[in-house]
């Protein structure tokens, strides 16, 4: 039987989404290219917070535990409205596509003068640039989309560069993600546990939150080697533990005498991460909703004074 997902099903819906997700190797390969944009980032050895809400916060998470791993220096990630600024910090980067988000320029505006603060955005003529003492503009990025996809993975292609990764293999490895089938048992699944290690938890993070976004779906994410104190109890036949990244020795076996699917390609996680971006919007069609337009989302939060 072929379990492949038949695609132009409901295709109107998510026509941005669909257009943004596939066009991340390109923007990936610009992101890469900005070399004078990544010297404007936080220096070797400096003590560093990155700041974002939403997906903005787990890319944050996903630099964060890069650039410690790297002996880049102190690194921590927040999102905006719990966020203790008041440490000892070199510098602070503010990540936000519209560079609208309310709780980002109100920090943007609290901290200015005291730190420097380093700004990245998708749109240029927001607010946040005015408001930073260095601001870096990925406006090939910027989506229509409600949902994110490409920004925040081309925005984290850009940190991972200025860290001096090689990200030759992850684009070719999205390319081939792009133009391959997709499981049939990843779009009908029940429900889902997105797992991550190191840096990875970020990426676990914001796939489940762009399947719960997209399609209305039931999503969790966790460390992996945390999933068997107690969330492994979720699994069961017709549901999907996905592993983003290094896995644990066992885990697979450990959801296989579950029942449930457990799904790991050893890839790159922003590849997978496009995997998941491909998942969630045929998922979406398939229940007639357009991740253009989610239910209760708006592309921006901001807040009324």
């Amino acid at each position: 039987m072929d379990k492949g997902v038949t695609m132009g099903e409901n295709a109107e819906l998510g026509a941005f989404m669909a257009a943004e997700l596939h066009s991340q190797p390109e923007t990936w390969e610009r992101a890469v290219a900005m070399t004078e944009a990544q010297s404007l980032l936080p220096a070797d050895g400096e003590r560093v917070a990155i700041v974002g809400c939403g997906t903005s916060w787990f890319i944050g998470q996903a630099y964060a535990a890069l650039r410690e791993n790297a002996g880049k220096g102190v690194t921590d990630a927040f999102t905006a409205t719990e966020a203790p600024l008041d440490r000892d910090y070199d510098a602070v980067i503010l990540l936000t596509r519209s560079g609208t988000t309310t709780e980002i320029l109100e920090i943007a505006e609290r901290i200015r003068g005291t730190v420097p603060v380093i700004g990245i955005t998708g749109d240029p003529t927001s607010p946040l640039p005015g408001l930073v003492d260095r601001i870096i503009e990925l406006p090939f990025a910027d989506e229509q989309s409600v949902v994110q996809t490409r920004f925040a993975t081309t925005a984290l292609a850009l940190l991972r560069a200025s860290l001096g990764e090689d990200l030759s293999a992850a684009i070719a490895q999205a390319r081939s993600v792009l133009a391959e089938d997709l499981d049939a048992d990843l779009v009908e699944a029940e429900q889902y546990s997105f797992l991550g290690t190191g840096w990875t938890y970020g990426l676990a993070n914001e796939a489940a939150l762009k399947m719960r976004e997209s399609s209305q779906s039931w999503t969790e994410a966790y460390y992996a080697m945390e999933y068997r104190h107690g969330p492994i109890a979720i699994a069961a036949p017709g549901r999907v533990t996905w592993a983003l990244g290094q896995t644990p020795d066992g885990i697979a076996e450990d959801v296989a005498n579950t029942g449930a699917h457990y799904e790991h390609r050893d890839i790159d996680g922003m590849a997978e991460l496009v995997r998941v971006h491909r998942v969630a919007l045929e998922r979406a069609r398939a229940r007639g909703l357009n991740p253009d337009l989610p239910r209760n989302l708006t592309r921006s939060v901001i807040l009324d004074a």
